[in-house]
C-alpha cells in the first residue's frame, strides 16, 4: 500500500488527513495518509526512509525549514522560498509549492479592479506563497509583521485608516485564531473596513475565525482558507502521481 503524509509540529486538527482519507475511499485508491508530528525538522530524515512513502505535505512551522533537507526545488518553490509538498522522484526529494496555486484558484472569482493593493498579515511560509500570487497578478503588497524590516513592512500598530483605504484586500497568514484558540485575533482596526474590502483568513478551523467575524461585522466580504486547501491538495496529488503512474 502506498503511503502519503503530512509533517508539522501539531497536527491534531489537520485538514490533509481527513481530506485525503476521504478522497482515497471515494476513488477506490489503495493508499493511506499519515500524520507525522515532528518536534524538530531534523527528524524528517527518518520519515524520508519509510517504506512505500510516495509523497508528503508540509505545514507550520516547517515550510521554510525543510528546504535544506531536499535535493531539488521546483521553479515556484525556489521563487517563493517555501515548500508545502515533497515529491519522491528517481531517488530524490523534490520540494514544490502548491499553496500559490491553491490561493490563486480561491481568489480568482473575488478579485475586482478595486483590489490594486493587498495587506498581508504575517511573514511565514504561507505569506510567501500569497505574496508570490499577488505579484504575479500585479497587485501591490504591504506586509505587516511583529518585527518589520524594509520599506514596505509595518507593525500591527501601524495599520490605520489611510492604509486600509489603499488596501482593499487583507490576508491573515498567521495561525492566530486557529482552534482551540478561537477567541484570539491579530491586532487590527476593524472599524476602518468597508463593503469594498475582501478579507481572507487562511485558517479553516474554525470556519469563521474571530478575525473574519469582526471583519464581517464591518461589512467586508470574508473568505476562509478551506477552498485554497482543497485546490492545493489536489495539485499535490497530481504532482505525486506524475511520478507514480
Amino acid at each position: 500500500m502506498h503511503k502519503y503524509g503530512l509533517i508539522g509540529k501539531t497536527l491534531n486538527h489537520s485538514f490533509s488527513k481527513a481530506f485525503f482519507t476521504k478522497y482515497f475511499e471515494e476513488n477506490n485508491i489503495d493508499a493511506a495518509y499519515l500524520n507525522f508530528e515532528l518536534p524538530e525538522i531534523n527528524k524528517i530524515e527518518e520519515v524520508f526512509h519509510l517504506e512505500n512513502l510516495k509523497g508528503l505535505n508540509v505545514t507550520i512551522p516547517y515550510k521554510e525549514q525543510i528546504i535544506p533537507f531536499l535535493d531539488e526545488l521546483s521553479i515556484e518553490a525556489n521563487s517563493i522560498g517555501a515548500v508545502n509538498v515533497v515529491q519522491f522522484s528517481n531517488g530524490k526529494e523534490i520540494g514544490h509549492n502548491t499553496d500559490a496555486f491553491g490561493f490563486h484558484q480561491m481568489i480568482k472569482p473575488f478579485l475586482t479592479n478595486k483590489h490594486e493593493r493587498a495587506l498581508i498579515l504575517g511573514t511565514g511560509g504561507a505569506s510567501k506563497a500569497i505574496k508570490y500570487v499577488f505579484k504575479s497578478l500585479g497587485v501591490d503588497i504591504i506586509t505587516i509583521s511583529r518585527t518589520p524590516k524594509g520599506p514596505k513592512e509595518f507593525s500591527y500598530e501601524d495599520i490605520n485608516e489611510h492604509m486600509l483605504n489603499a488596501c482593499k484586500v487583507v490576508v491573515n497568514c498567521t495561525p492566530i485564531g486557529t482552534f482551540p484558540n478561537v477567541e484570539e485575533s491579530v491586532v487590527f482596526p476593524f472599524e476602518f473596513l468597508t463593503e469594498e474590502h475582501l478579507v481572507i483568513d487562511l485558517i479553516y478551523n474554525p470556519a469563521e475565525t474571530l478575525f473574519l467575524r469582526k471583519s464581517k461585522e464591518n461589512n467586508a466580504t470574508i473568505l476562509n482558507g478551506e477552498s485554497m486547501l482543497k485546490h492545493q491538495a489536489l495539485k499535490a496529488w497530481e504532482i505525486w502521481n506524475s511520478e507514480n503512474e
